[in-house]
């Protein structure tokens, strides 16, 4: 995972530097501390003659600190600024793809990947990669600094060399299984939380809440396996890296200790082995832990890069790979997402708004398809409905429209040009949208009415608001305007989210409106009252609705009459009223 990005470079180099450094005034400390050692206790050498070497040694102890403290500046900052790269990288990945990917996943899983799940990137960029690059240097310079003293010791270390790597790799096949299943049971005990909370009102409605709560216990039960499962792996893998050093230590001090007896080495050379032996081992040590420090990063980065590299492509899907290898290598460099399509291309003029769903088929994930080959125009200036039974499409069509989805086959235009040619964000600036459940975020009333049109003035603000009669509903909060919502509005009803929404739309003031049942959650008084407000919003504009109440249908220039992904009937309500067909039967049968 070699960074791309010139800061992310120079942290790492930095690190791995600052640590290299610190192996070689390990050395010189060594070295130094053994030639005092053997002047003043052998060589019967002064010790006020050696305060020079003294001082030296000092000064490398000093140097050594600073170049540790150093190497985990560096490699801190590396982590850091990766994790906030990545963390920019998701989002605008997640916002490209869009709801066909998120109506997919789990909330809950979604919210860990991009919170726990990046931050288990941490320990693998801060300690695992610089120590990998350590791990692979210092032992190297030590050897070639006792091969210099004794070579027989060089031979020692670098035949035992390979062995912590060894014993690590073989512990970690079997901690990479029972990581990931830890992992996974964290993920299942997130989005079942978050489930359990957003739905909270319907388990207590249907005495479900005990039976519920019970099946979070049992996942954080198995949650507590997993975990005690992973430390007796890493506890494991530490003793098998503590026996190893250890072991290759007392080789190397053993034949050191038999060669000195028989006076087969001198003290001073004898003496530096023996200090520098425990450094040789040190950052194999630290590689072993570093190794399973970053282990969940493993798993959190497959589920990571698979949204980054795969898009479309699910966790629990054929072919749903590991990491991709440019989000890998690349993980630093700013890139587009990949469910982003470079687009290009104005936006058509107000007035040339006219569009057109030729032949277009579009399926969700799983198959079900929600459009069939369907057919037909909304012209510029006029109200047109979608009319059919749930199911039929209509919701789809305008998510479609609002290039929520791309079609699967076919094409959509708008005055002629392709729909996909032109910028997104650019397209739906033009488009108010009015869903039949609006969403509201924690924020305060003035908060998600401005999400509209931030830069609203305070008198445009209260214009749309009382073009909504949501006027009426700010007068009746506790703190007005400055009054929290709460999570997914809350503190509204449905019909006064439905009447934010519909202030949205006329705070919006785009060319383009799509209203998707704007009066479903109203009594028949506020519908009424509003409908004068609905038509100024239509009036001059380009109106898809998505009617199933007679009322709207009331208001719609023309009607295409959906079913099963097709369409049925088109053209003025009048005329198919007329025509005594399927239109004529939903105008019979439609509520009032």
């Amino acid at each position: 995972m070699w960074p791309r990005e010139a800061a992310a470079r120079r942290a790492l180099l930095g690190a791995v530097g600052a640590g290299l450094l610190g192996g070689l005034l390990a050395i010189g400390q060594a070295f130094g501390l053994s030639r005092l050692i053997d002047g003043v206790f052998l060589r019967g050498a002064d010790l006020a003659a050696s305060a020079g070497l003294l001082a030296v040694l000092v000064g490398l102890a000093f140097a050594r600190a600073a170049a540790g403290a150093v190497g985990d500046v560096c490699a801190q900052g590396l982590a850091t600024r990766t994790k906030v790269r990545l963390r920019a990288r998701l989002a605008q990945q997640l916002v490209a793809l869009g709801p066909r990917f998120s109506s997919g996943e789990r909330a809950g899983e979604l919210v860990r990947t991009a919170t726990a799940g990046v931050e288990t990137i941490d320990p693998a960029l801060s300690q695992a990669l610089p120590q990998a690059l350590l791990a692979a240097l210092v032992p190297l310079a030590i050897v070639a600094a006792v091969a210099v003293a004794d070579p027989l010791s060089a031979l020692v270390l670098f035949v035992t060399l390979p062995l912590i790597p060894l014993f690590t790799a073989l512990i970690g096949s079997l901690a990479a299984a029972r990581t990931a299943e830890q992992w996974s049971t964290v993920g299942r005990l997130s989005a079942r939380l978050l489930d359990g909370l957003q739905g909270l009102p319907t388990l207590v409605a249907l005495g479900r809440a005990d039976d519920y709560a019970g099946e979070i216990a049992a996942t954080a039960e198995r949650l507590r396996v997993a975990t005690m499962r992973v430390l007796r792996v890493a506890f494991l893998s530490g003793l098998a890296l503590e026996l190893l050093a250890t072991v290759g230590t007392a080789l190397v001090a053993v034949q050191v200790g038999l060669r000195l007896l028989h006076e087969h080495v001198e003290f001073a050379p004898a003496l530096f082995v023996l200090l520098l032996t425990p450094e040789f081992y040190k950052p194999l040590r630290a590689l072993g832990a570093a190794f399973h420090a970053a282990m969940p990063a493993r798993d959190a980065g497959q589920r990571l890069f698979a949204i980054l590299d795969n898009g479309f492509q699910r966790r629990d899907e054929p072919g749903a790979g590991p990491m991709g290898a440019t989000s890998r290598t690349e993980l630093l460099r700013p890139q587009t997402p990949t469910g982003f399509r470079a687009e290009h291309g104005a936006v058509p003029p107000e007035e040339s708004l006219a569009i057109a769903f030729e032949d277009v088929a579009f399926a969700y994930p799983g198959g079900r398809a929600a459009l069939c080959g369907a057919s037909f125009h909304v012209p510029a200036g006029e109200v047109t409905a979608l009319a059919g039974p749930s199911g039929a499409g209509k919701s789809t069509a305008a998510a479609l429209l609002l290039r929520f989805f791309e079609p699967d086959t076919g094409t959509i235009t708008v005055g002629g040009h392709p729909l996909s040619s032109f910028d997104a964000e650019a397209w739906r600036e033009r488009i108010a949208w009015v869903p039949q459940r609006p969403h509201l975020f924690f924020g305060t009333a003035r908060e998600n009415l401005l999400l509209a049109r931030p830069a609203a003035s305070s008198e445009q603000l209260e214009r749309a608001a009382a073009l909504a009669r949501f006027d009426e509903v700010v007068g009746e909060l506790p703190q007005g305007w400055d009054t929290p919502l709460g999570e997914a509005g809350a503190r509204l009803s449905s019909g006064q989210a439905q009447r934010l929404a519909l202030a949205r739309a006329f705070l919006k003031d785009a060319p383009l409106v799509i209203l998707d049942e704007p009066t479903a959650h109203l009594d028949a008084a506020l519908q009424a009252s509003l409908a004068r407000s609905i038509r100024a919003l239509c009036d001059g504009r380009t109106v898809l609705l998505i009617a199933h109440r007679l009322e709207t249908l009331r208001q719609a220039d023309r009607v295409v009459l959906l079913a099963h992904g097709r369409v049925v009937e088109h053209g003025a309500p009048a005329e198919l009223r007329a025509a005594g067909g399927a239109f004529a039967r939903l105008w019979a049968e439609a509520p009032a």
